[in-house]
């Protein structure tokens, strides 16, 4: 039975675990192990919102930008870094406009994020509760 792949991120804090049984993932990890004595931080889900609750702009690539920006400033406010995000789930009303703007999305991902690649889900979904909203995103970070 082959073992797990592991590799560390760059911060002793996090390892990347993807078993070759799955392959290379692109731009997400498959896994990511935490040590013990982190403090986990849950980030509810951020829109494109300022802080007056409104949406700043409406192409999508924009609003995923933003809305990440805002997940990384609720994990800096409790003491961390981005590199301390272990998971983000992203919710999108297009999942075909997230894929055609691939490349502008990931663009603005490394801006925001640099190469460090948490586990990742994204769920297409019908409607968010924040009129036009377009893409919404959660995560769980591990701060020590």
């Amino acid at each position: 039975m082959k073992r797990k792949r592991r590799q560390k991120t760059g911060d002793r804090r996090q390892e990347i675990v993807n078993p070759p049984a799955l392959g290379a993932p692109k731009g997400y990890s498959n896994g990511i192990l935490c040590p013990a004595g982190g403090r986990l931080l849950f980030v509810a889900g951020q829109v494109a919102w300022d802080a007056s609750h409104r949406i700043v702009c409406k192409d999508f690539p924009c609003q995923f930008r933003k809305g990440l920006e805002n997940v990384v400033a609720v994990v800096r406010e409790a003491g961390g870094r981005p590199k301390d995000l272990a998971r983000l789930t992203i919710y999108v009303t297009d999942k075909r406009k997230y894929i055609a703007d691939r490349r502008a999305i990931g663009e603005a991902y490394r801006a925001v994020m640099g190469r460090h690649f948490p586990a990742m889900a994204l769920v297409e979904v019908k409607a968010l509760l924040e009129p036009g909203a377009k893409v919404e995103i959660e995560g769980t970070a591990v701060i020590a």
